[in-house]
Formats: C-alpha cells, sequence, structure tokens
C-alpha cells in the first residue's frame, strides 16, 4: 500500500473533486444540448390569481414537461416547479413536483412502470392501469392523452383513469375522464362522470391555448 502525506493527500484529492466536477459539468452539457426546446410560453388563471411558465422539451428518447406557477392558492402565495417525462409515445413514466407555501415545501416523486404507479415510493395499487398524468393547477398535463390518444375530428376516447396530482396537497389520486376531438383545433374535456366539462383549445403543438374558464395562454407581444 502506498501511503500520501498532507501536502500529496490534498493536492490529489484537489484533483480527485476537480476531475469529478468536470465529469458532471460535461455529463450535464451533454446531457442540455440533447434536449430540444419545442415551446414555451405563459399561462394565466382566468379564475384566481395565477401565472405558469412552460416548456415542452423534445428528448431523445420522449418528451418534458417543465412549468414553475406562481399562484395565490386557499392557503396563500404558493410557488410550484414540476417536471413530467413521457416515453415516445407520450405515456409517463416519471415526474417530480415541488410546491412551496408559507408551511414550507413539499414534494411528490412519482413513478410509472408498466400500469404500475408510485408515489414517493410507495405502490398506489388503486391506479392500476392509468397511463396519463393529471395536473389538477396545470393545463400541460392534457396534452399528454391528446397526443398519446390521437384522435379524429369526431372521435370520442374511451373512459380514462388519470393519476391527478391534487393542489395544493399533492397527492396522487384515481380521476375518470373523457375527451372528444370537436375539429381540428378543439376537445371536449369531461371528468367525474360527466359532472365536470370544458372546451379545450389547441395550438399546433396539441399545448392548451384556451381551457374553459380556467386558464388562457398569453399572448406575445410582436
Amino acid at each position: 500500500m502506498c501511503e500520501f502525506d498532507s501536502h500529496s493527500r490534498r493536492h490529489f484529492l484537489s484533483m480527485a473533486f476537480g476531475a469529478l466536477a468536470l465529469s458532471l459539468q460535461t455529463a450535464d452539457m451533454n446531457s442540455a444540448s440533447s434536449s430540444r426546446l419545442i415551446h414555451s410560453g405563459l399561462w394565466r388563471w382566468v379564475k384566481g390569481t395565477g401565472l405558469e411558465r412552460f416548456e415542452l422539451r423534445r428528448e431523445p428518447n420522449g418528451w418534458t414537461l417543465r412549468g414553475t406557477i406562481l399562484a395565490l392558492g386557499e392557503q396563500g402565495p404558493a410557488e410550484v416547479t414540476y417536471t413530467l417525462s413521457c416515453d415516445a409515445a407520450w405515456r409517463t413514466q416519471h415526474g417530480y413536483i415541488r410546491l412551496r407555501d408559507k408551511f414550507g415545501d413539499h414534494w411528490l416523486r412519482l413513478v410509472a412502470d408498466k400500469g404500475r404507479w408510485f408515489e414517493n415510493g410507495r405502490e398506489k395499487k388503486e391506479l392500476a392501469g392509468c397511463v396519463d398524468m393529471d395536473l389538477g393547477w396545470s393545463p400541460s398535463s392534457n396534452t399528454l392523452p391528446i397526443r398519446r390518444l390521437g384522435l379524429r375530428a369526431g372521435e370520442r376516447s374511451n373512459a380514462l383513469v388519470m393519476a391527478w396530482v391534487r393542489f395544493p396537497e399533492l397527492t396522487l389520486e384515481p380521476l375518470p375522464q373523457q375527451y372528444e376531438r370537436v375539429s381540428e383545433r378543439s376537445y371536449l374535456y369531461t371528468s367525474g362522470g360527466g359532472s365536470f366539462k370544458a372546451r379545450i383549445d389547441v395550438d399546433e403543438d396539441e399545448l392548451v391555448l384556451d381551457y374553459e374558464g380556467i386558464w388562457q395562454r398569453v399572448q406575445e407581444i410582436r
């Protein structure tokens, strides 16, 4: 065994940490270069006070939705950041949601694996067979079933059950839903067995432009 004196040990550790930092930086750069921004924009809340910046990104093996929400919720001002990852067919694979409010930081980590869903490491058997995740505070997740189903105008989906994230609790619950494509850029969304209905207008990337009575895209000034 070779022994180091204190000077040699410090020099070795300095070089090792430097190499590790360079490796991590290179990995981050490679990851960033392989991810391509498709669209970004802002949504405003129609009811209540809230604004979200979102991104849709193309990854080598799928898609990523990211967003930052600033909202005045039932428990006061809140900040939410999220990342949702899907495979190339728009099936949810995993997600991370963090919420910060007056009670501190809260987070939800979820993994979907062949119809099994895990919430912070614990399996949620009541979600068995779900394919899509739905964020209660964001219209971004409507893009997932819309893109995955690929409905034609006039077609209606079968009854779906989503893994719905309730805010501000950050709990994961099953929620029955259905989509009907009423025109090239419009859908009729229903949930709760028809107790809730809303028209959803989308852009060319199937991202929400107007979610009737709840969210609207902020138009860019050119």
